[in-house]
């Protein structure tokens, strides 16, 4: 009957396909098959004063209860019966054909009958174990999930405009879930167990996966996915959706195009990627740029870019390629721009040097709550490479490689807003100096938690409105100029 994706077995392997009720404990060999369990049973009525929502709750928790172990039982018999070398050259809708028959087959062995509405939420659950990341599949195509993070098998929450929301999507138990880590992770040639308890990866359309596992995580494995976006957000899209202003965008322009150092900073998820990818499109298509990152995120839209992507060491603490190695090969490969994803630790001195030895239109991101923070970051993280240098030295040495440092932060009410652009204009004694070009300032909050607020210039003109003049980007005067 299933003559595509059946194995080829003899045919006493038929007994494996012994009538298994739903929930209940496997059937004996000769014994009839357990009786499938009734939807409405007029036995367990709820009582009177029970509030009808609270009923219907009940119901919905016991249907869900009963799919899950008619997903576990048929999953099992699937892997039986499919041939799963085919897998690969099977078309989708084939394949889901294919398991709406087994599945009908084996529902009729077990006597259990179900609606249209929940035989179809069953095969494409199945059709997700199988092909896709179990639970997590829907997930993954909602548009609107920026980050899925689960806590243990039974919590699962989601990101959706930057508020946290607990979903409905559990996993059947631990096991369960470890079975769709050791999915992901065994897809990119690693492994999660108590000896690696932990593990970074990259699904396959890109997206960032980390995972912990027992016995470090208490409360069952943790996972978090920050969803890789298929559609490039442009300048004009951030400024659409208010992260900054037309005047903003305009400098950034002019910077981005004169080749002025920028470093992108904020906080976790609060856009410094995205902010890092729209930059990049003001970068001249001829220009030859190279990107170094630990999980490859970053969507260039030029025609000669090189991507690099870091790498952990193997089982036995070897073969590790950090992002100084890339850095310092990228040196090497005649670069015009360097791009470093995330700049966190000790390949931060081959940034700045590189910064400061013809490789003028670097960018890169850090965390900082500040403009004046990331400055300060950068002089912990020198001092983190083990270089031991004076302070002024180290000082000297980022105020002359970086010119511009923008602000990212996620506001409150989940809105992300390019909160400072703030220009490094060289040292002053034994201090950076830096002049603040715009800001965004916050003026209240709506009743709903909205924040209320809105970009103004600090009425500072740029330090760099002569090369921009030089460069072809003679910028009005009025965008400096700061609403009253």
């Amino acid at each position: 009957m299933f003559s595509r994706f059946k194995k080829n077995e003899p045919a006493q392997a038929k007994p494996a396909m012994a009538p298994v009720g739903s929930g209940a404990p496997a059937a004996r060999a000769g014994a009839a098959p357990a009786p499938a369990p009734k939807v409405a049973t007029p036995a367990r009525q709820a009582p009177a004063a029970a509030p009808a929502e609270v009923i219907a709750n009940d119901k919905e928790r016991k249907r869900k209860e009963r799919l899950m172990e008619l997903k576990v039982e048929l999953h099992k018999r699937l892997l039986d019966n499919l041939n799963l070398a085919a897998l690969e050259s099977a078309t989708e809708a084939s394949l889901k054909t294919e398991i709406a028959d087994i599945s009908s087959e084996a529902l009729n062995e077990m006597s259990v009958s179900l609606n249209s509405t929940d035989r179809a939420q069953l095969n494409q659950e199945l059709y997700d174990e199988v092909m896709g990341l179990g639970p997590l599949e829907p997930l993954l195509k909602d548009e609107s999930v920026n980050d899925i993070l689960v806590n243990g098998p039974q919590r699962v929450f989601v990101e959706r405009k930057g508020k946290l929301e607990l979903t409905d999507i559990t996993f059947k138990d631990e096991r369960h879930l470890l079975r769709i880590i050791d999915k992901i992770v065994s897809a990119v040639g690693r492994r999660v167990d108590e000896s690696n308890p932990y593990c970074d990866a990259r699904l396959a359309d890109g997206s960032r996966f980390n995972c912990m596992v027992p016995p470090v995580a208490v409360d069952g494995s943790l996972v978090s996915i920050r969803k890789f976006k298929k559609e490039k957000l442009k300048v004009q899209d951030l400024v659409n959706f208010g992260a900054f202003t037309e005047e903003m965008a305009l400098y950034l322009q002019a910077a981005v195009s004169c080749r002025l150092n920028v470093i992108v900073s904020g906080g976790t998820g609060s856009g410094k990627t995205t902010t890092l990818n729209a930059l990049s499109s003001f970068i001249d298509n001829h220009e030859r740029v190279l990107t170094i990152e630990d999980t490859a995120e970053l969507q260039l839209q030029q025609v000669h870019v090189g991507r690099m992507e870091s790498r952990p060491p193997n089982v036995e603490g070897k073969g590790a390629v950090t992002q100084r190695d890339c850095l310092r090969n990228a040196l090497r490969m005649r670069p015009d721009r360097i791009i470093v994803g995330e700049t966190r630790g000790e390949e931060v001195i081959d940034m700045l040097q590189a910064m400061n030895t013809g490789h003028d239109g670097s960018m890169t991101t850090i965390h900082a709550n500040s403009a004046r923070d990331g400055i300060s970051r950068l002089e912990n993280m020198v001092a983190m490479a083990g270089i031991e240098m004076p302070l002024k030295a180290v000082r000297s040495q980022i105020a002359s490689a970086v010119n511009l440092i923008v602000q990212a932060s996620r506001l409150q009410d989940g809105s992300r807003r390019m909160v400072s652009i703030t220009e490094i204009t060289g040292m002053e004694g034994e201090v950076i100096s830096m002049q603040e070009v715009f800001r965004y300032e916050r003026l209240g909050v709506e009743p709903n938690g909205k924040i209320i607020g809105r970009f103004n210039a600090t009425g500072v003109r740029s330090h760099y409105s002569e090369r921009f003049r030089q460069w072809g980007f003679d910028l009005p005067p009025s965008i400096y100029e700061p609403i009253q």
